[in-house]
């Protein structure tokens, strides 16, 4: 039968493979032995003994493995508490975790638990135990730990993912399912997370979850997880639609041909095919056993890259990414590829897709139901203080070099509700000055958010982009969740960028709001799947205003420093946005302070074009302040495009 079939390759592959890239198991070996039920669904007690059955050699605890102490080598999963670990805990957990990556359990737990008498605040030591026991089928112990690490530091991806795995092991899914879920929430651009989510839901019967999750990872670059296609088909299979499940065995074939399921998934094609054309009758339940090896890898991969000429190819390629940019804003009508970033990306609730790469970058309209009506949101300055008590008189506006028809509104920004990201560089460059940047970045959250409505998020991001805090008015919660961050690993500021403005714009909205995006960064990136065009369409296609502060020391004048100056630079211009320098952390401070008056003294101003047409043609726009005589610099979007078609919409 073909769900018998899928439930065989399910177990051959199991839960090791599942993980096998967001978890450092080793799977030596797994031996199942379970009852088949009859017919084609997986939807049967017998799947759901999965875990139990199934005897691993497990390491669920670090996200990337590391040959040395996790302590030395921090990845984004470090505890800020664990910094503060005594001499002595710390011997003790380096050499409990030596003897967990030598498979040394007992030894493991006896140095671990030492580590956590010491110090009960210690993070990595309560994972690190929970996996030993987890390894030794202490499952209930584990769970416990893993619930500390928790209850101890809300804010580790790893910590809620350790929990769902000790959970599946206790058969307890529906709690599984939800620990791992806040995992992919506190990391959600991690893809071995959602893969390990689709697991985690097909063993709940979540089976439209299932699908959901794994068309999410299908939608990004997800080399090595094409497993996730085979959970989909399961669960396909589950809903006896089985053409869909044919489909997603396709589509692992196509993606990974070597993976360990491929055989079993060429049988199930055929199997389907044939059982289409003659539907198999009831058969009497079945007794199956099943193992499945995996050798570790003895590929040493490719030679590596001195570090100097690494930094100088990165800086070379966005350097190229920025020149690309600048130039289609110069000339918006050259450009006519669709960009990847876009078409991976799901579209906000309420608004129109656009085909066109180019329709989106300089957006900074919206068209009404029934009218044609642009709306555009701009700052001004005069000698680098921002103004505040401009009229519609003190304003000029060119729409394709024409006057507007008529000005249907203007109004001061400050008077609307924010909707306010703040994007925190965490990586290793910036840890000698990290504290004092925590500390002005939570001051400054304190006086940008002032309204009652206003609503903001934090993202940290290193190698992987954390959202900390997620949308909140509470000054408090924002203010912990910077606080938490640790600075560790390498650099995913594009990712993050383009995360955040996406969040941003799937923010529904029944009255018009500013949607503000504050990055504070060295603007180095040298981690990101999505590189600075695509970020810089993100935030246009979401119409989000950027705004950055460069975090580079003056004194760093090497060459990726000042690349990634530009790179900020062309950002906030790009968006309508400003970028600032201050040049040396002690300024940071009154760097923010006038990006605040700036946030607080910009304005919504809406027309009629004239001579408006749905062409899908660009249309340049001009936008002048005077004030007293003296001519101001105005910040604010390029242009539009004229949309073929009217659109309703609650977006502002």
């Amino acid at each position: 039968m073909v769900g018998r079939a899928l439930l065989r390759a399910l177990l051959r592959v199991c839960l090791a493979v599942c993980l096998s890239g967001c978890i450092s198991w080793t799977v030596l070996a797994q031996v199942m032995t379970f009852p088949l039920s009859p017919g084609n669904s997986i939807n049967t007690a017998t799947a759901l003994d999965l875990v139990q059955s199934t005897i691993m050699d497990h390491n669920l605890w670090m996200i990337n493995s590391h040959n040395g102490s996790p302590l030395d080598t921090p990845n984004g999963s470090l505890s800020k508490l664990d910094l503060k670990a005594p001499w002595k805990a710390r011997r003790e957990f380096d050499k409990g975790y030596q003897l967990l990556m030598r498979k040394d359990l007992p030894g493991a737990v006896q140095h671990l638990t030492v580590a956590t008498l010491i110090y009960p605040s210690f993070v990595s030591a309560h994972n690190a135990l929970g996996s030993a026991y987890l390894g030794l089928g202490q499952n209930e112990q584990a769970r416990g730990e893993f619930a500390q690490a928790i209850s101890l530091d809300d804010h580790l991806p790893n910590s809620y993912l350790n929990l769902g795995c000790a959970q599946l092991a206790l058969k307890d899914y529906p709690a599984a399912q939800d620990s791992i879920q806040k995992a992919s929430n506190i990391a959600p651009l991690d893809i071995q997370v959602l893969t390990a989510l689709a697991y985690g839901q097909f063993m709940n019967r979540d089976y439209d979850g299932t699908i959901a999750t794994a068309k999410k990872v299908h939608d990004r670059q997800h080399q090595g997880s094409a497993m996730v296609h085979f959970y989909a088909a399961a669960a396909w299979d589950a809903k006896n639609q089985l053409d869909q499940a044919q489909s997603e065995l396709g589509i692992l074939l196509r993606e990974d041909p070597q993976s360990p399921a491929a055989d079993q998934a060429r049988k199930m094609m055929e199997q389907i095919k044939d059982e289409q054309k003659h539907p198999p009758a009831a058969a009497p339940a079945l007794g199956f056993k099943a193992s499945f090896t995996q050798t570790p890898s003895t590929d040493s991969g490719p030679a590596k890259v001195p570090d100097n000429v690494q930094r100088l190819m990165q800086a070379s390629k966005e350097n190229a990414q920025i020149d690309e940019a600048e130039a289609e804003a110069e000339c918006p009508a050259c450009a006519t590829s669709e960009s990847p970033a876009l078409l991976a990306t799901n579209v906000p609730a309420g608004s129109e897709s656009r085909p066109k790469t180019r329709e989106t970058a300089n957006a900074g309209t919206t068209f009404r139901a029934s009218t044609d009506e642009v709306a555009v949101f701009f700052a001004a300055t005069d000698h680098g203080k921002s103004v505040t008590d401009l009229t519609g008189k003190d304003i000029g506006i060119r729409d394709a070099s024409q006057p507007p028809a008529v000005i249907t509104g203007f109004r001061n920004e400050g008077q609307l509700p924010l909707r306010f990201g703040l994007v925190i560089d965490t990586s290793s460059s910036i840890s000698d000055r990290f504290k004092f940047e925590q500390d002005a970045a939570a001051s400054f959250v304190r006086n940008v958010m002032t309204g009652q409505n206003d609503l903001a998020f934090v993202v940290g991001f290193s190698n992987s982009v954390l959202l900390v805090q997620d949308f909140t008015g509470d000054q408090k919660l924002i203010a912990h969740a910077i606080d938490r961050l640790v600075p560790a690993g390498g650099t995913a500021l594009w990712d993050a960028v383009s995360f955040a403005s996406d969040k941003l714009a799937g923010q529904r909205e029944a009255q018009p709001v500013a949607r503000i995006l504050v990055v504070i960064s060295d603007g180095v990136d040298n981690s990101s799947n999505a590189t600075f065009k695509q970020a810089v369409n993100q935030a246009q296609h979401g119409e989000v205003v950027v705004y950055t502060v460069s975090t580079r020391e003056e004194t760093k004048s090497v060459v990726e420093s000042l690349v990634g100056e530009h790179a900020l630079k062309t950002l906030a211009e790009l968006t309508g946005g400003a970028a600032y320098t201050p040049g040396a952390a002690r300024r940071l401070n009154s760097s923010l302070a006038d990006l605040q008056q700036v946030i607080r003294s910009r304005y919504l101003v809406s027309y009629k074009p004239a001579l408006f047409k749905r062409d899908g043609q660009y249309r340049a726009i001009d936008i002048t302040a005077e004030k007293d005589g003296h001519k101001l610099r105005v910040y604010a979007r390029k242009g539009y495009f004229a949309t073929t078609s009217a659109r309703n919409t609650d977006r502002y």
